[in-house]
């Protein structure tokens, strides 16, 4: 019996048909997730950078819009217009207006407010438009679906109870005087 055994361990040492397909199995897997997190980490990178931009464009329209106070909606629709890739822009934007004092600095309070798409909307936390010569903090939080949540990056990312993850873009500005 124990001959038998050496005789079938003996054989399969010498043959080494089939190692590549082996090979094949283990290692495409590995390739897959870091190509698909790849494709992930690029799309996040692209939406956070379309919010950026649009965040900082419509910022300058208000700074430089001098009498003129908008509203939360009215800003939030310009960003929506500017940042093309951010999808459901309008119901998964969510903006805080801030004023602070530079001279009694308290920073800009930690955590931003977001939309969750699992529970009731929520409404607008703090927007002030501010007068002139303030120091204003706008800042945006968006809402997006990973492209592959299960899988490597997307799996990783911190998300909400409804599977979306956020992106937040922060801009200061001071009023101009009117």
């Amino acid at each position: 019996m124990m001959s038998l055994v050496g005789k079938i361990a003996r054989r399969f040492k010498k043959d080494e048909t089939g190692h590549v397909t082996v090979e094949f199995a283990v290692m495409v897997p590995v390739f897959l997730v870091l190509l698909l997190s790849s494709v992930e980490a690029g799309m996040l990178n692209l939406r956070n950078s379309f919010l950026e931009r649009a965040l900082d464009v419509v910022v300058r329209d208000i700074r430089l819009g001098t009498g003129y106070e908008p509203t939360h909606d009215e800003i939030r629709d310009r960003i929506c217009e500017e940042a093309h890739f951010i999808p459901n822009c309008t119901s998964n934007l969510m903006l805080e207006m801030i004023q602070l004092n530079p001279r009694a600095w308290t920073g800009v309070p930690p955590g931003a407010t977001c939309t969750n798409r699992a529970e009731e909307v929520q409404p607008v936390t703090e927007f002030h438009a501010g007068e002139s010569n303030e120091l204003m903090i706008l800042r945006a939080c968006a809402k997006t679906e990973p492209l592959f949540p299960t899988t490597g990056l997307g799996y990783h990312l911190v998300k909400d109870s409804a599977g979306d993850v956020s992106m937040i873009a922060i801009s200061a500005f001071v009023q101009e005087p009117k």
